[in-house]
């Protein structure tokens, strides 16, 4: 509704926005009728073209977070506002560092599958989250991943490899830490499967886990304090960023 306010405001057809914008007729009626949502070029180009001054931009992350799973999209929201974020997975490379790539081709793969729009939401929308890796002020991050993870070929040998340089860049960032568990490490704290822990702009405390499109926020004290003690020992345990940059290189040059 609001986009077919600012349009009728610049006393514009649908037809006309639509040329102006380099979208469909049918693109841009669906996002007025609110049947899809909008894509940030989409949302980037009506605000130049209708003059919005920001009202549609400020509205593109809430926009954004609708096109994620359902089971997320609380956890999203949290995790938008938090101080720091840290998180293990052992099975895949977490969605705050998959390249557009590696998204697609897991969600190419759902299980039941899924319409091409819904993957091209669910990529757009995931990648829409990775802002908060630069956002200022920095959000502290970490992340430990299982060498398994990163040697299960997701997509074909391109994918993997743009995949290992993201890992690589992100990695660089001042306020993000990267660090891989080695297959060889044996036992460890993980191995009870993939969580998260969150610190709030309140101080909060608070874990996340999920498993086969059902999350969970964790706001129990004891089980959080549980989830950073473990999570302290998988940082012991793990390669530290340098060794682990390393391990991600010889990945890469294997194949």
């Amino acid at each position: 509704m609001l986009l077919q306010y600012l349009r009728k405001r610049a006393g514009l057809s649908q037809q006309r926005l639509a040329d102006a914008v380099g979208y469909s007729l049918e693109q841009v009626a669906s996002v007025e009728q609110g049947r899809r949502p909008a894509k940030a070029a989409f949302t980037a180009a009506a605000e130049r073209v209708l003059e919005a001054g920001g009202v549609l931009e400020a509205l593109q992350e809430e926009v954004d977070r609708a096109k994620l799973p359902r089971f997320f999209r609380n956890f999203a929201l949290i995790e938008a506002e938090v101080l720091s974020r840290f998180s293990y997975d052992p099975l895949l490379v977490p969605g705050l560092l998959q390249t557009e790539a590696y998204s697609r081709a897991l969600f190419a793969r759902h299980c039941p599958p899924l319409s091409e729009e819904i993957i091209d939401q669910h990529t757009e929308a995931r990648l829409s989250r990775q802002k908060l890796l630069t956002r200022v002020p920095y959000t502290e991050m970490s992340f430990i991943i299982a060498e398994e993870a990163l040697r299960n070929p997701v997509g074909d040998t391109a994918v993997m490899h743009g995949q290992w340089q993201r890992l690589l860049e992100v990695g660089a960032l001042r306020n993000v830490e990267v660090q891989i568990m080695p297959a060889a490490c044996g036992f460890h704290s993980g191995l009870n499967g993939p969580f998260v822990v969150l610190e709030t702009k309140e101080h909060q405390h608070l874990g996340y886990i999920e498993s086969q499109e059902v999350g969970c926020i964790v706001h129990d004290p004891a089980e959080v304090s549980a989830f950073g003690l473990r999570y302290g020992k998988l940082r012991s345990q793990a390669l530290n960023s340098v060794e682990s940059a390393r391990l991600i290189e010889r990945l890469a040059g294997e194949t």
